[in-house]
């Protein structure tokens, strides 16, 4: 089969031309196209979270030979969840190029987050699929350039994080609460606030809840350590 010019300028940005070109395109169609005569890709996203995560995990061994594994645990962590995928998506401008049903794109779909994510999970396994792991393993290095050797000693996300200062002091874990949500309906950002149990709080916007309450937890983080909560 024969790619469309904006899949092969996305093969370009991606680092990879496929031999077998179906791949893309099945790893490139959202559930909300599928049809009896095209997969989704949702399979090829199962398989590709598997390989981005070995990729990641030899990477990290090989960054810091010393690392306990409690410190590697958070840095993989931090490179293999889906906001770290859905950013390389943004990178690579795969939203332009992803197949959506008419309801999903009239909601926003080629920016949402989750969709994002996945569909570059996909697009790793369609990569790998296509050419073995050796070829992804580069595709994805690429892609992740500099993350891997400049991720936080200590990665752990800042909810985990906060959490962790507060079951230190005896205290219960932090209070997330949706303090507003503005905007069209297919676009909503959030306003989160999180609150510990000794009085101390702030709050974050976002266009999705996880991000605003992770955003709010450093925030709050970053004060404690200032001592301006």
């Amino acid at each position: 089969m024969k790619l469309s010019a904006d899949m092969k300028a996305f093969e370009e940005r991606l680092g990879h031309r496929f031999g077998r070109p179906e791949l893309l395109l099945r790893a490139l169609t959202h559930p909300s196209m599928s049809s009896p005569t095209r997969e989704d890709n949702q399979r090829l996203e199962f398989l590709g979270d598997r390989v981005l995560g070995l990729v990641m995990a030899e990477a990290l061994l090989k960054a810091d030979r010393n690392a306990a594994e409690g410190l590697l645990a958070p840095r993989f962590n931090a490179l293999v969840r889906k906001e770290a995928c859905a950013d390389i998506a943004r990178e690579i401008a795969l939203g332009d190029v992803l197949k959506l049903g008419r309801s999903e794109m009239m909601s926003g779909g080629r920016r949402k987050q989750a969709l994002l994510g996945d569909a570059m999970e996909a697009v790793i396994a369609a990569v790998y699929r296509d050419a073995g792991f050796e070829v992804a393993r580069d595709v994805v290095l690429k892609l992740w350039g500099k993350r891997v050797e400049t991720v936080e000693a200590d990665a752990r996300d800042p909810k985990t994080a906060l959490q962790e200062w507060a079951q230190a002091r005896g205290q219960q874990p932090p209070r997330y609460q949706e303090v507003s949500r503005d905007g069209p309906p297919h676009q909503p950002t959030f306003t989160m606030s999180v609150t510990l149990e000794s009085g101390e709080t702030a709050k974050a916007t976002a266009g999705a809840k996880r991000t605003a309450e992770q955003t709010a937890a450093k925030t709050l983080l970053d004060q404690l350590e200032s001592g301006a909560a």
